[in-house]
């Protein structure tokens, strides 16, 4: 059910999607539904557009063309109740740094017409999920980076909203940190809520979607579970150690007849179709003992969303083409320099 007490189909939809800053397209035509109770994770890398699809789903940017519901609520018409119905947290932790974690969950609970009993009951809940009760009356400016994220996941769930928009919020944080973030998102779909999720890790997407969305240049190219894109667009991969990149580079050339090949530092991929996987692997150890080469490590392996990654945009996930100047080069970071304040991140 939705606010207004309507059934619904889809926790969130989008339809023909459109967002242009000037002259830059930064979302073209993008369209998806995420049911109840699921996770959509939204992968690409920085510059792809995936801020942009949250902002224009939260209210936060006016689409170009197209729309979007949130619980069935037309995110331009009902801009107000889709406000009261959704959590966000961005990127950066935005939090308060110069008010207590308590004080920052207590401040959201009034800002969203909470009772200040439940406000304080919600932030005493909060806290204790996050693993932030000892530190619930210090200064936010004291806290960690992974503190911060987790004050701010939980600032988004003081008034329970039954969707939640998550936009990259492993960013910056270590591994431990990341483990434990993603503890509370699943905990948060065990109970109900529907989660889009947007991130630039791969085994982030593998890890906690149902179904995955890929974005490239604002653009979907594919959309499926974890395991059907595997199958659509991946190979086997072989993959051949070498004691340095340099023998790696000699070795590619040895390789190259063996299948679809990429070197990255002291290590050469071989992208082969499941059934002659076997045969390749022999192929390959013929080839690098005709060259006189020895690997340190030869490895067979399934496909994962990295390799997914590289087979439907012919670059890394970290990286995206740059074609602000007359030549393509690729780049890493950042992404795309936006063209115009606010563009895609």
């Amino acid at each position: 059910m939705n606010p207004n007490g309507a059934a619904i189909d889809a926790a969130i939809e989008a339809r023909g999607l459109v967002k242009r800053f000037g002259e830059v397209e930064a979302v073209r035509d993008v369209s998806f539904t995420v049911p109840p109770g699921t996770v959509l994770g939204v992968l690409g890398p920085n510059g792809a557009g995936k801020t942009t699809v949250v902002r224009m789903l939260t209210t936060l940017a006016k689409p170009t063309a197209g729309t979007g519901w949130v619980l069935g609520l037309d995110v331009q018409r009902d801009a107000t109740k889709v406000r009261a119905s959704i959590g966000l947290a961005g990127q950066y932790a935005a939090v308060d740094e110069n008010l207590t974690g308590r004080e920052n969950l207590r401040l959201v609970g009034k800002l969203t017409h909470l009772s200040a009993e439940r406000t304080a009951e919600r932030a005493d809940a909060l806290l204790e999920q996050f693993n932030l009760t000892k530190a619930a009356d210090r200064l936010v400016r004291t806290f960690s980076g992974g503190m911060r994220r987790r004050l701010d996941l939980a600032a988004a769930l003081v008034h329970e909203p039954p969707v939640l928009f998550l936009d990259e919020p492993t960013t910056g944080l270590d591994p431990k940190g990341r483990n434990e973030l993603w503890g509370v998102i699943r905990g948060l779909v065990g109970g109900g809520t529907t989660v889009l999720l947007t991130t630039q890790y791969l085994e982030e997407a593998d890890a906690l979607a149902d179904r995955i969305l890929v974005i490239d240049h604002g653009t979907v190219i594919a959309e499926g579970t974890s395991g059907e894109l595997k199958s659509r667009f991946a190979t086997t991969v072989i993959e051949v150690g070498f004691r340095d990149a340099a023998l790696a580079e000699q070795a590619a050339t040895a390789l190259a007849p063996v299948g679809d090949l990429r070197t990255k530092g002291e290590v050469v991929r071989i992208g082969v179709a499941g059934d002659a996987s076997a045969q390749a692997m022999l192929e390959a150890v013929r080839a690098l003992d005709s060259a006189g080469m020895e690997p340190v490590t030869m490895v067979l392996r399934e496909p994962t969303l990295d390799d997914v990654f590289l087979s439907l945009t012919g670059h890394a996930a970290e990286e995206v083409v740059d074609t602000d100047g007359d030549d393509a080069v690729v780049t890493k970071g950042r992404g795309r320099k936006a063209k115009a304040e606010g563009g895609a991140r």
